[in-house]
């Protein structure tokens, strides 16, 4: 496993820097160029690369949700784009890079389209009348037609709160954002919060007041559980599960900010485990989710529809493992000591 250090010498600064900047440290003076490339840096220690070379060369057009500013928000999708990168690369396959809003200056002469993040069916008819050959990554809505890398969410919503309920909590809280699919279309309630509440329904634990839902980025997380903090005061739930990693970690600042302890009074868990999960402290509590190789997925999936003529269209899921580290304490055991 990389670490700081490595980092730290990869881009030359020091350790100290690296640290403050994946933990996301707001007191910190430095460029927007240094913290890209520290983020940038951490995913790429972390890459591993697989399979065989192919020697056909192939252009495929890239459509990206953020661009790599915006990335810094969430590098959930830095790493999925670094997957995507390094396959092509190792395939000798030309990406040609957009944006959701470029769609109408998508070349024709190209061999498939991968896209990532939400899209809605306008997006996806516009882009089967350049080719048929387009896979969806982590998308809300899935063509029938077209091959699609996914996450299974309810499962990984089931993997968190099983957890937190076998380890003694019962009161639980939700930090999430909404599902935008265009600007002039309204937000709607985003899966990860619609199997919280279904879950907690079903087990007769569900409460409103623990529920806050906002944007996935690390200032929302911040704001998010400052409001459940003021708001809530000593109702605060024993443990929060948070839509993203960095939800979660502005959430534990904000915590650390009001001397609760982290995991003693709250347990936090994420979903993804980006790079950034194991440095910052204490480290969080998250579902494993194979970023990188959902990108490396993607590239393989046209790939082999090319090679192969494939018609039938291939959904495929990518695994998740729950990773348990400090942010989140056993209650059970606590209550096991105190009885005896």
């Amino acid at each position: 496993m990389a670490t700081i250090k490595d980092i730290a010498e990869k881009v030359g600064v020091s350790s100290a820097t690296v640290s403050r900047v994946l933990n996301y440290d707001s007191s910190l003076s430095v460029g927007e160029s240094t913290k890209k490339q520290i983020f940038k840096v951490a995913e790429e220690l972390s890459y591993r690369k697989r399979r065989k070379r192919t020697p056909a060369h192939r252009r495929i057009a890239f459509v990206h949700i953020k661009t790599e500013e915006e990335e810094l928000d969430d590098v959930y999708y830095m790493s999925i784009r670094v997957g995507i990168e390094e396959r092509a690369d190792y395939h000798k396959v030309e990406l040609l890079k957009y944006l959701k809003g470029d769609l109408d200056n998508i070349v024709t002469d190209i061999d498939g389209i991968i896209v990532v993040g939400d899209t809605f069916e306008e997006q996806v008819e516009k882009l089967k009348n350049i080719t048929p050959n387009i896979v969806m990554i982590d998308s809300f809505y899935v063509d029938d037609s077209c091959d699609a890398v996914l996450v299974d969410f309810e499962r990984v919503s089931s993997q968190v709160l099983d957890f937190l309920l076998d380890t003694g909590h019962k009161e639980i809280g939700f930090l999430g954002g909404t599902q935008n699919f265009a600007d002039d279309q309204p937000p709607i309630q985003e899966k990860r919060e619609t199997f919280f509440r279904r879950y907690m329904e079903e087990k007769g634990l569900l409460d409103e007041r623990y529920v806050f839902i906002e944007k996935f980025n690390v200032n929302a997380g911040y704001r998010l559980m400052k409001n459940a903090i003021h708001t809530l005061k000593d109702d605060l739930p024993t443990a929060f599960y948070a839509g993203n990693d960095p939800l979660a970690i502005g959430a534990l600042r904000a915590l650390q900010e009001e001397n609760i302890s982290v995991p003693d009074r709250v347990s936090i868990i994420g979903i993804n485990d980006v790079s950034i999960s194991k440095y910052i402290y204490p480290s969080l509590s998250t579902v494993r989710i194979e970023t990188e190789l959902m990108g490396e997925t993607a590239i393989d999936l046209i790939i082999e529809r090319l090679t192969n003529e494939r018609k039938i269209p291939k959904k495929v899921y990518i695994g998740t493992k729950l990773v348990i580290r400090n942010s989140t304490k056993n209650l059970n055991s606590i209550h096991a000591n105190t009885s005896q």
